[in-house]
């Protein structure tokens, strides 16, 4: 049963993938042009001033890969491969949870691994750490704002899975609803007890239009939504059937 359910959450992965990457092209890519082109004006403006003040102009980055391929192939490619993982992680935590989470019938123990997965994985470590788009961030820290953000994330998902095991262990003494409340709570502390430990960081320019930089995340929370959701409904619908036609 394990093996279907893999092969299951990988197929729901791929399609919430494809889902996730119309989303992403539609409202993520034209902020990311935006942004891209706040770095082109920058480039060009500290050129002009070298040339001003009789120095040679820095030559320009060489581009690996193209804008169009980046836009197109690139994201098609990243995020459904990530998804399809995603997927079979998914389907691992489903076939885990199945028959230790009382009497919850596939759809709904579906939707709240998807809840709890989107809450812990994404919406957590982006509150400490959000996304940005190209030209926010500084070079030289990309090693330490991924390694921070890894623990960011390693935090959140930790004290889920701690929550989640408290909220078992506290059923039967104080009732589903309150067992949940306190298990919450501790989820909370946890993580905002993190957020203290771990740095700040903040390295937008001073010039970088705010609009685009709060509409790029909110589309990096959008693509993340559809992906997660696509998972909690498609896969808990697919499961539900085929152990009814068992």
């Amino acid at each position: 049963m394990i093996q279907s359910f893999l092969v299951r959450g990988m197929l729901v992965g791929l399609v919430a993938g494809l889902l996730a990457v119309a989303f992403a092209h539609t409202f993520g890519e034209p902020n990311v042009d935006a942004a891209i082109g706040f770095e082109d004006a920058m480039h060009a403006a500290e050129a002009q001033a070298a040339i001003a003040a009789g120095q040679p102009a820095p030559a320009p980055e060489m581009e690996i890969v193209s804008r169009p391929v980046q836009a197109s192939i690139g994201l098609f490619t990243g995020v459904v491969v990530y998804s399809a993982a995603f997927g079979g992680i998914f389907a691992l935590v489903f076939a885990f949870a199945w028959g230790r989470a009382g009497r919850l019938s596939p759809r709904a123990l579906a939707a709240i691994i998807a809840i709890v997965g989107y809450v812990a994985v994404v919406v957590v470590p982006q509150l400490k750490y959000p996304a940005n788009p190209p030209s926010v961030g500084q070079p030289d820290t990309i090693a330490f704002r991924t390694w921070v953000f890894l623990a960011m994330l390693l935090v959140s998902i930790l004290a889920a899975a701690a929550a989640t095991y408290l909220r078992a262990n506290l059923t039967r003494r104080l009732g589903g609803w309150n067992a949940t409340l306190v298990a919450a709570a501790a989820f909370v502390v946890v993580v905002l007890i993190g957020m203290a430990v771990l740095p700040d960081i903040n390295e937008v320019p001073k010039n970088f239009p705010a609009v685009t930089l709060w509409q790029f995340r909110l589309a990096s929370l959008g693509t993340q939504a559809v992906l997660w959701a696509t998972l909690g409904l498609a896969f808990g619908w697919l499961t539900e059937r085929s152990l009814a036609s068992r």
